[in-house]
């Protein structure tokens, strides 16, 4: 068929009633379209020994014992998931290339009398279109940066700020992470997974209306951001977010109150500052860990670490400030005053 993705904004109005994706499960957790469901046609120990026949043995059996392999399968999703489909049930069905995988899937589905389509391409085509959507063109957005020191809510008033209404990017919610060395949140996408997120969100923007993005490094964990993206954000002006220490800290402990509560998480964490901080700060920092002083070791982590971290980075990009936020506390009421300034600024470019 003609490729129904001829681009990632078709994502958002595909006709099909279910996206089925029939690769293998380990494939399909690096990377998958957007709301597609996996029903695979091989399993991971199958799909290897299949291609160990293929090369080692003769292509004839491979495809032989494949075909049965495939037949059990499909049997298998007919009779579970897909047993209360209706006849007018359309899928698009696709494997890594729109190959036999798919195809023989589709087949069999066909001869029941649903109205199958095989993503030409397969998972090949998704994956182009995300390359070029964040890295062949320059992004057609009007990106504004959320900027602010450790501890100023910025990811919370980045989240209100949507909730009214105002278009943001929250590449810590796409990356899993929270943009720090405390910041894991759970395992992260893969590289690809991450583009995808990425990908399918810009599409979903209007490119007339400003983005606000949080402003992050390059790399978010262990992911990193796409070169065009990162040269807008380079690029953007941005809008400043300010508090105290003592509020940043006390606001900060809150905040991260699953991880100050697993001491042995925080340890490691702690271990990875040592080239920087060295061996008698570190040790002065585990002790208020340990004694529970964790609005101390906030502020003294700020202080030390991530503040001076934050002015040299800036330093580095003569960002214009359209508006500076002064958040007298971090209570709930001052984070969603501060957001709708945000929006109210927002709303005049």
């Amino acid at each position: 068929m003609n490729d129904p993705f001829s681009s990632l904004k078709t994502l958002l109005d595909t006709p099909f009633d279910t996206i089925i994706d029939v690769r293998a499960p380990l494939e399909f957790a690096e990377d998958h379209i957007p709301g597609a469901i996996n029903l695979p046609v091989l399993n991971d120990r199958e799909r290897a020994e299949v291609g160990t026949i293929y090369k080692q043995k003769s292509p004839f059996l491979a495809r032989k014992l494949g075909a049965a392999m495939v037949a059990r399968n499909a049997a298998t999703h007919i009779e579970g998931p897909l047993a209360d489909k209706n006849g007018g049930w359309q899928p698009l069905v696709y494997c890594w290339r729109g190959g036999q995988r798919s195809n023989s899937f589709a087949s069999i589905l066909k001869q029941i009398g649903w109205r199958v389509e095989v993503l030409e391409g397969g998972y090949k085509t998704w994956r182009r279109l995300v390359v070029e959507a964040l890295y062949d063109h320059a992004l057609p957005y009007r990106i504004v940066l959320l900027d602010g020191n450790t501890g100023t809510a910025k990811t919370d008033i980045l989240q209100r700020v949507a909730s009214k209404g105002g278009q943001v990017l929250d590449l810590e919610g796409l990356a899993r992470h929270r943009g720090s060395i405390f910041g894991a949140m759970g395992t992260q996408p893969s590289q690809k997974g991450f583009e995808t997120a990425l990908a399918t969100a810009l599409a979903a923007l209007d490119p007339s209306r400003p983005v606000l993005v949080e402003a992050e490094s390059s790399r978010i964990g262990a992911r990193n951001l796409p070169s065009m993206l990162w040269a807008a954000m380079c690029d953007a002006p941005r809008i400043e977010v300010n508090a105290t220490l003592a509020a940043r800290a006390g606001y900060l402990a809150e905040a991260y109150a699953d991880l100050v509560a697993d001491r042995d998480q925080m340890d490691q964490r702690l271990d990875q500052l040592v080239p920087l901080q060295g061996y008698e700060r570190i040790d002065a920092w585990r002790a208020m860990a340990q004694t529970g002083a964790f609005v101390d070791l906030a502020e003294a982590l700020m202080a030390h670490h991530y503040d001076p971290r934050y002015e040299k980075a800036r330093a580095r990009y003569a960002h214009e400030v359209l508006e500076q936020v002064d958040l007298l506390d971090m209570s709930e009421t001052a984070r969603q005053a501060a957001a709708e300034r945000i929006i109210a600024r927002l709303n005049t470019l």
